[in-house]
């Protein structure tokens, strides 16, 4: 495991939870508009270790409640099931953040029981998958993440950072009917972190407005997130 960062207190990354946030390095997407572009493109060395983090999280126990695992992409990580069961066995509740490339290791964690709710980001329609990603995806494994979250295996969520010049009336539609009767699918404008992959901007909340009514064609719950 190599451990980018921590973030010891977060109101926001885990729903309904007090958590801290554990960032992992490395991805295999290159999203022009990743906010974290320092996990994904720096040489990868080890902010913390792995017993500094459980070290921080056993004087924690009874005080938070859940632990947020992101990334760049936590389940690109050798060892990653191993170091959610060890959090998941202090008793905090545990969330996982994935770009849902990678469903066989997503199913293991799920079906171990470890994770106890799955945010998913789906980067836009199947058509233009890679075009978002900045690299080649394979949708069929996508494809497969989404149809196994939607099972109900364990809570989720779905959610898109729209990007203007990436996302369009047609593929948010598209996406939100690959992703309908989903249980809970936000849409997030994109907001310039100052630590970017590439070039980006968002699309303005009169189109956002626009693109939930065409999501919630398809997923009724559907919601803006950051507004």
């Amino acid at each position: 495991m190599v451990i980018g960062g921590l973030q010891k207190l977060t109101l926001l990354d885990y729903p309904s939870k007090v958590a801290c946030t554990v960032f992992t390095y490395g991805c295999n997407f290159r999203c022009p508009f990743c906010h974290n572009a320092s996990l994904v493109t720096e040489k990868p060395d080890s902010v913390f270790n792995e017993q500094e983090i459980f070290d921080f999280l056993k004087k924690r126990v009874g005080i938070l409640d859940g632990v947020c695992i992101t990334g760049g992409e936590p389940l690109l990580c050798d060892g990653i099931e191993e170091f959610i069961g060890k959090i998941k066995s202090l008793g905090f509740s545990v969330k996982l953040d994935t770009n849902g490339s990678f469903p066989e290791k997503l199913i293991n964690i799920v079906e171990r029981g470890i994770v106890d709710y799955v945010a998913m980001d789906v980067k836009n329609s199947p058509e233009k998958y890679s075009f978002t990603a900045g690299t080649e995806v394979d949708v069929k494994k996508i494809d497969e993440s989404i149809g196994f979250l939607k099972s109900g295996k364990t809570d989720y969520e779905f959610r898109t950072t729209v990007v203007k010049g990436y996302h369009d009336e047609k593929s948010v539609e598209d996406t939100a009917k690959w992703v309908a009767g989903a249980k809970r699918y936000f849409l997030q404008n994109f907001v310039d972190s100052g630590n970017l992959i590439g070039n980006a901007e968002g699309v303005g909340e009169d189109k956002m407005r626009i693109f939930l009514s065409i999501a919630q064609k398809y997923v009724p719950s559907a919601q803006i997130r950051g507004l």
